[in-house]
């Protein structure tokens, strides 16, 4: 496995390949992947064409024949396998992520514990899923209910948190007895193969995970290719909201069950008994950690008007502290992004938003950095309001009433997490219940995804859930089975 850690220091002449049926294998077909950090290009990836689909479906078809029928405790075994891998290279691993996507040691470091800990967890957890014997009507008649695997699965998996996103989108499939092809990201594919690769270290069979990468033109073709083939059952997605009403559409024209994981616009309340320095913090963390480039990242703040001056410095110490003074500007995963949300604060400030920490108009050393940019005085005639930006950017919005922060805190399409920062437990519980989310977090930020919790959204965020016991669930299908005594 050192061999593309070798190679890749090589730039260009280094082509990262794809995993078809357990073997690596090199298209002729080649794009170029570039460091959002430095913008040059650090390596090549193989772009897949029709015929490459049509192999990587064929070999997790093939696979699902055998796989399919292994002991549960053999799936486990692979699982502990691969979490010990994944810890004796994540020096390796954590490095791709750095080169491709940008982002800071710290971030790529979690993102492989967070794998591991997902290995850990479905390892003690596949052992669980079990079917039913029950009773009929006639005495006479006996019946069984089967969980079973879909078959053949399609994981599509993002670029910002590749190891935990990919991690969940193969591994609760292949657990429950399914195979799995993932397209990985073409901003990322060498961290995707890294994590295939460390799969087939681990001993998982050739065939039961494969891998493909497509350059951005290939998309439509290549996705659609994907998904109407007769072999693949069901598809999981994690990306943005857009594209995942596109899956969503292509799925239900070819009748197939998808889950999907899309965009967020989550608010965090802080009410006038919240403990401020612990608010401050946690809004902080969870509006500005990898730039702001999660789907979970806190976008609105709606403080009390009773404690919002006094949290507002302690929302800017906490930042500094974070982020601030040496720290270097932080980097965004390309110049369109940073481009993006300097055009929603434009647009806020001429609308009569206030700035409250950073400058819009700041130059950094490269288009692909910003530092984060603080306003408040927002409302819904201005852009920001709703679209989620997906970048180093929070409002503040005062609030008075816990009717007014819940009319606010709903008023968007989006219902993926939600923090609510009080001493009141039932206030907090209450506010839990009301806010159309499909997490809501007490005196915790925002920013929270972990194997043991269910994982999903309400409104246009998604459907469905990954992780815990309700994840493996989703994965496989009821089957009813009678027989005459």
């Amino acid at each position: 496995m050192g061999e593309a850690v070798t190679a890749a220091a090589d730039g260009a002449a280094f082509s990262v390949p794809f995993f078809i049926g357990g073997e690596e294998v090199h298209p002729q077909r080649k794009f170029d992947v570039t460091s959002p950090a430095t913008g040059k290009v650090v390596h090549q990836s193989g772009s897949a064409t029709e015929a490459d689909v049509v192999a990587a479906v064929d070999a997790a078809a093939k696979a699902f024949k055998t796989w399919r029928d292994t002991t549960l405790i053999q799936r486990r075994d692979i699982f502990l396998k691969a979490a010990q891998v994944f810890e004796r290279r994540k020096e390796e691993l954590g490095q791709y992520m750095i080169n491709e996507t940008g982002c800071t040691r710290d971030w790529a470091d979690f993102n492989i514990g967070n794998a591991k800990d997902f290995l850990i967890d479905v390892a003690g957890r596949v052992t669980t899923l079990e079917g039913a014997v029950t009773t009929t009507q006639d005495p006479k008649i006996g019946a069984f209910i089967l969980k079973e695997p879909f078959g053949v699965t399609l994981a599509i998996a993002p670029w910002n948190a590749p190891y935990i996103l990919g991690m969940r989108s193969v591994l609760f499939p292949i657990a429950a007895g399914n195979t799995t092809i993932l397209k990985g990201s073409e901003l990322c594919p060498q961290t995707m193969w890294g994590l295939c690769s460390v799969f087939h270290e681990a001993g998982l069979p050739a065939g039961v995970l494969n891998m493909i990468v497509h350059e951005p033109a290939n998309a439509a073709a290549i996705t659609q290719q994907l998904i109407s083939n007769h072999e693949v059952k069901k598809i999981n997605f994690t990306g943005s909201t857009m594209v995942g009403r596109i899956i969503g559409k292509l799925a239900a024209e070819n009748l197939k069950p998808v889950l999907l994981e899309l965009g967020g616009k989550a608010p965090a309340i802080v009410w006038e008994d919240a403990e401020l320095d612990n608010a401050a913090f946690q809004c902080a963390l969870g509006a500005f950690l990898n730039a702001g480039q999660i789907c979970m990242s806190t976008e609105r703040i709606l403080v009390h008007k009773k404690v919002r001056a006094e949290f507002e410095k302690k929302l800017i110490g906490a930042i500094d502290m974070l982020f601030g003074g040496d720290h270097d500007a932080p980097v965004l995963i390309n110049s369109v992004a940073v481009a993006r949300n300097k055009k929603l604060l434009q647009d806020a400030l001429s609308k009569g938003a206030s700035l409250v920490y950073g400058d819009v108009a700041a130059e950094e050393s490269t288009t692909t950095r910003m530092r984060p940019v603080v306003i408040s005085g927002v409302t819904n005639e201005m852009d920001i309001y709703m679209t989620e930006s997906f970048g180093p950017t929070v409002s503040l919005i005062e609030i008075e009433t816990e009717e007014e922060a819940l009319r606010i805190a709903n008023d968007t399409e989006y219902g993926l997490t939600s923090a609510v920062f009080t001493e009141d437990l039932r206030r907090g519980l209450r506010f839990a219940k009301a806010i159309e989310t499909g997490g809501v977090h007490i005196n915790h930020m925002t920013v929270h995804d972990e194997s043991a919790l269910p994982h999903g959204g309400a409104k246009a965020s998604g459907n469905g859930r990954f992780n815990s016991s309700g994840g493996l669930l989703e994965w496989v299908r009821t089957k009813t089975v009678t027989y005459l005594h």
